[in-house]
């Protein structure tokens, strides 16, 4: 059985458009309740700062309580807080209301686990099993209860300043930080003042439709012109639910997820050899994979998606992985992606070493590399097409083991994604170009 709402990340969409709608939220609260708290239990509901999020809060407040769940509701908060407090709390469930790094006109619903970790195939299918049934309504006596708890998110400020060593603080450091008036705001500035940083806040003034619009991770221009217009040391931005992260060196250029899984890997490699590999994924740069040999440290790429980055290092006993993007996994400090604690580690690096950003990325070339999606009228399989297969066969020999090629399907549009990166930029966009007219060809 395969899953007819739940994404990689939850149940993502236009709200308004099914599913996301009023109806659908209580419907899902009443189906996980079954799923995740069939003996009754807490669940605590968080989310970012769209408008919509209020809508959505409710109707899952309904859901679980009508089925005799209690809620407790934090208000904005960034999802790995609620993946944090969900297990600190001891409550049976976490659920997120948020859509990432999208614009406001989209909303989602993930969930956690008791342990603070995202939920299996198997579970979701499973609730997605009861979405046709009737919500549950329990007798009065059996009703739970719901309460606010929005005091509560200085737990999670302080697990994140925990998790650099003890006694360390940032003081010296000017930091500029960008949360995309998004579910940060208020704890990711907090974090770094109470560290000892003189902070200068911009995409913190949520107003319900200004996520992620001209700011945070994914729109980071402004990021870039401010910390070298400050004189800041460093620049971090986070995505609209806190748990992507994009970093600006002191002289304003990017530093992306695979530079800085490269700059904590290699941090914490020279306090203590790792012998687990770092996981990436086939979108990771090659020349992360190549810093990091030189270093002695292995490297797996795991499909694309954080779920799968998780599922490689917990196979391979791994604790640092991530996606260019900048979805960091550190699991010797949480369970989940998380940038403000990803951003803690690469300061307490920066501090313990006395290096900037700039000189702490410097080892790991970037190849260039360049992706292209190629809308396609039908379904076709890549590996089986034979257009396709000599196209990329005269690639990879052209490359001559100096970079790569990696064709794949879009989960969610009917568009082949054709990536090429190499040594050479110029031969780069050739091949694409090549390789581009081989998938046309082939889905004609």
């Amino acid at each position: 059985m395969t899953r007819k709402y739940f994404g990689t990340d939850g149940v993502r969409g236009t709200v308004g458009e099914p599913p996301l709608t009023v109806d659908f939220a209580l419907r899902l609260a009443s189906a996980a309740a079954q799923v995740l708290a069939p003996k009754g239990g807490t669940v605590l509901v968080g989310k970012d700062t769209r408008l919509s999020g209020y809508m959505f809060e409710a109707a899952l407040e309904a859901g679980f309580v009508a089925a005799g769940v209690d809620v407790m509701l934090i208000g904005p908060l960034p999802t790995p807080g609620i993946a944090y407090l969900t297990q600190k709390f001891g409550c049976v469930a976490g659920v997120v209301i948020s859509a990432s790094h999208n614009l406001y006109e989209d909303n989602g619903i993930k969930f956690f686990d008791g342990n603070g970790s995202k939920l299996t195939d198997d579970i979701e299918r499973e609730i997605e099993r009861h979405l046709d049934e009737l919500p549950v309504t329990r007798s009065s006596e059996a009703l739970g209860r719901a309460r606010r708890v929005d005091k509560s998110r200085t737990h999670y400020q302080d697990f994140c300043a925990a998790t650099i060593p003890h006694g360390m603080t940032l003081d010296g450091y000017k930091i500029v930080i960008d949360c995309a008036n998004g579910a940060g705001y208020k704890v990711g500035p907090r974090i770094l003042a109470d560290l000892g940083a003189e902070i200068v806040p911009i995409g913190c003034s949520p107003n319900g439709k200004n996520i992620n619009l001209g700011c945070g991770s994914t729109n980071p221009e402004l990021l870039q012109l401010t910390v070298p217009g400050v004189k800041a040391q460093v620049g971090i931005a986070l995505d609209g639910d806190g748990d992507r992260l994009v970093m600006v060196d002191h002289l304003g250029r990017i530093v992306d997820g695979d530079q800085l899984l490269y700059v904590i890997a290699a941090g914490r490699h020279a306090e203590k050899p790792l012998t687990a590999p770092v996981v990436g994924t086939v979108m990771s740069n090659l020349g992360l994979e190549h810093a990091l040999q030189k270093l002695g440290i292995g490297f797996r790429r795991a499909k694309v998606g954080d779920r799968y980055v998780l599922e490689l290092l917990r196979e391979t006993g791994g604790v640092l992985g991530g996606e260019s993007s900048g979805h960091l996994l550190c699991l010797d400090r949480t369970t989940t992606g998380d940038a403000l604690v990803s951003a803690l580690q690469v300061l307490s690096i920066m501090k313990r070493t006395g290096k900037s950003l700039a000189e702490l990325a410097a080892p790991m070339p970037k190849y260039p590399q360049i992706l292209k999606n190629v809308r396609v009228a039908r379904k076709i399989d890549v590996n089986a097409s034979p257009v396709i297969q000599d196209a990329v066969a005269r690639a990879e020999a052209r490359l001559a083991g100096q970079g790569r090629v990696v064709l794949r399907p879009s989960g969610t549009e009917p568009v082949i994604r054709v990536m090429v990166e190499g040594r050479d930029g110029d031969l780069v966009q050739e091949l694409v170009t090549e390789l581009a007219g081989a998938v046309e060809k082939a889905a004609a």
